[in-house]
């Protein structure tokens, strides 16, 4: 995925922007299950690798950069457009192509001429600086396609060491970085073999021709997804229907399984206050808002919820 500021403006240019970029991607990915498998923020614009175990990037996306959207422009007191419109996104082939997509988003500061190779070491704004420094790694964040192909390196210090070492070599080696298909990576709408891409285009026709005979199979999935969670943590909890239809609209149980809903979720307000009975979508949203800071009662059955296995 890659997406620009509106009118190509510089929406990364402070630290607390970049932060609460990064905080937003991690409670979408959170919410959504996805791997990212690599990352980079540059002034004007973004590159996320991202594996959708769940099949839901257009939610998680939307949820992303709407949400950031939202933060920024409250900082900056401004209204008005934040991206230059819907991100632009690449069906990659996994065995192929994903790894040097990882090394791609690695380099870019360095083909953009804002650092030079020997310092990606020390810059935070890349995945690179999580690969690096295990400690410092998000639950979403999966090292493992860059090393496999930078030569089936280990997730040890010295297999981190030899992958910054592949990176310095990979920024000198135009010849390699050609047969990688550099050049293509955020051209057209699939990065992988021609093969690849033509089965693609086979499968891409059927899901059109779905389309227009309506089919509603994405969304009944969707709300398969979103009945079977609540169903685990009304159960975690040892609530049923009978209780919510009797218990209060804003009674501590039925906020601390609508937070943990749309903190494991994309789950949207309207949704929770007619499946826990819950009032208005407004409602909704101020109690679970005032739940993150709440304690008692409350936090106890968060923690329950946070816990429970889905």
């Amino acid at each position: 995925m890659i997406n620009r500021g509106n009118y190509r403006s510089a929406i990364f240019a402070t630290e607390g922007a970049r932060q609460s970029f990064l905080k937003c991607l991690d409670d979408a990915a959170t919410k959504s299950g996805w791997i990212v498998h690599a990352w980079c923020l540059m002034s004007n614009h973004y590159h996320l690798a991202i594996e959708t175990p769940r099949a839901n990037l257009v939610d998680g996306m939307r949820w992303l950069q709407a949400t950031f959207a939202t933060k920024f422009n409250r900082l900056r007191k401004e209204n008005g457009h934040l991206f230059q419109g819907r991100y632009k996104s690449f069906v990659v082939q996994s065995e192929e192509a994903l790894g040097p997509l990882c090394h791609y988003i690695h380099l870019n500061p360095v083909r953009a001429h804002v650092i030079q190779v020997k310092e990606l070491r020390t810059w935070r704004d890349t995945s690179l600086r999580e690969l690096l420094h295990p400690r410092e790694r998000r639950a979403w964040y999966s090292p493992q396609a860059s090393l496999d192909h930078a030569g089936g390196l280990r997730d040890t210090p010295v297999g981190r060491r030899k992958y910054l070492q592949y990176l310095e070599w990979l920024d000198e080696e135009e010849p390699e970085r050609k047969r990688l298909k550099f050049d293509e990576m955020s051209r057209g709408w699939a990065i992988g073999t021609k093969a690849f891409k033509k089965t693609l285009n086979e499968d891409h026709g059927e899901l059109q021709e779905a389309v227009r005979r309506g089919d509603k199979d994405l969304d009944e999935w969707r709300e398969e997804q979103h009945a079977d969670t609540l169903a685990a943590l009304l159960k975690c909890l040892k609530k049923t229907a009978t209780d919510i239809a009797a218990d209060p609209k804003g009674t501590a149980w039925k906020v601390a399984i609508a937070a943990e809903m749309k903190r494991r979720t994309t789950v949207s307000n309207p949704w929770l206050s007619r499946h826990l009975n819950m009032g208005s979508p407004f409602r909704v949203s101020r109690l679970v808002n005032a739940s993150d800071e709440a304690g008692g009662e409350t936090a106890g059955l968060r923690k329950r919820c946070a816990m429970c296995k889905v």
